[in-house]
């Protein structure tokens, strides 16, 4: 299956001199067209850092990362950012939505910025999204007057309105309570199932556990890459076993 994301002995530093520090050393990841792989890692193993570079949202020090073919450090500012505006997706802990604007207006600000006009079938698609994700009914709610797991939701909408081919989730689930945290999950497999790959940081197993493939970071590298397709007929439970025996194996 075809690499939707390719990354080649990525380093990625910051700081210099005595301050430098490697935050990526020599990393090679990818994902498959319509694949879920999750990456976990203890804080400061390099893995929201892994997410950032691989989605050209910083740049990379060294190495190479491919969006299908196309190199991202090859591109220039305009064209990346719209690699990032009209091929991916993005979700965040904390959805940024403005205080102005209400839960509609804020999940179709994106796609408008891009240069589509705020049009009817424009609104049409953002109401369709939210119905799917099980808001209908509070487009018009100002973003204080709903819970996170709802804002959590908006926020999916908004990062599907694009058509995104590949969802980058940054500890989607990390602020918010596990039954909010497990209809998220729900959701977001969904949206896999339909095609859409996603690549997931968390320190979640059990949100790990949803995905196709592991990738465990540490110390800034790759330390191990845990396929659980090979246990896709087991319960999320075994899954999850399977990912805590990887952790425990590996010291992360």
């Amino acid at each position: 299956m075809e690499n939707i994301i390719t990354g080649k002995n990525i380093v990625k530093t910051f700081g210099t001199g005595n301050e430098q520090v490697k935050a990526l050393d020599s990393v090679d990841a990818e994902v498959k067209r319509g694949e879920f792989v999750a990456v976990m890692g203890p804080s400061g193993s390099g893995k929201t850092t892994l997410l950032h570079t691989l989605s050209g949202m910083d740049s990379i020090t060294s190495g190479s990362v491919k969006f299908k073919d196309a190199e991202l450090s090859g591109l220039s500012e305009n064209a990346l950012a719209d690699v990032r505006r009209t091929k991916m997706g993005f979700i965040f802990q904390q959805p940024t939505m403005l205080k102005n604007l209400n839960l509609l207006d804020n999940i179709i600000l994106p796609a408008a910025w891009g240069g589509r006009r705020a049009s009817v079938k424009l609104m049409h698609k953002a109401k369709d999204l939210m119905k799917k994700m099980g808001i209908d009914g509070l487009e018009y709610r100002d973003v204080t007057e709903v819970s996170g797991g709802q804002l959590q939701r908006a926020g999916i909408c908004r990062a599907l309105m694009n058509d995104a081919e590949i969802l980058f989730a940054d500890e989607p689930t990390g602020a918010l309570n596990s039954k909010s945290a497990e209809e998220i999950m729900g959701l977001l497999g969904e949206i896999n199932r339909e095609g859409t790959a996603i690549l997931l940081v968390t320190h979640d197993a059990k949100v790990a556990a949803k995905a196709d493939r592991v990738l465990f970071t540490k110390d800034g590298s790759i330390v191990s890459d845990l396929l659980l397709l090979k246990f896709m007929g087991k319960d999320m439970e075994a899954r999850t076993e399977k990912i805590m025996a990887k952790m425990s194996a590996i010291g992360v």
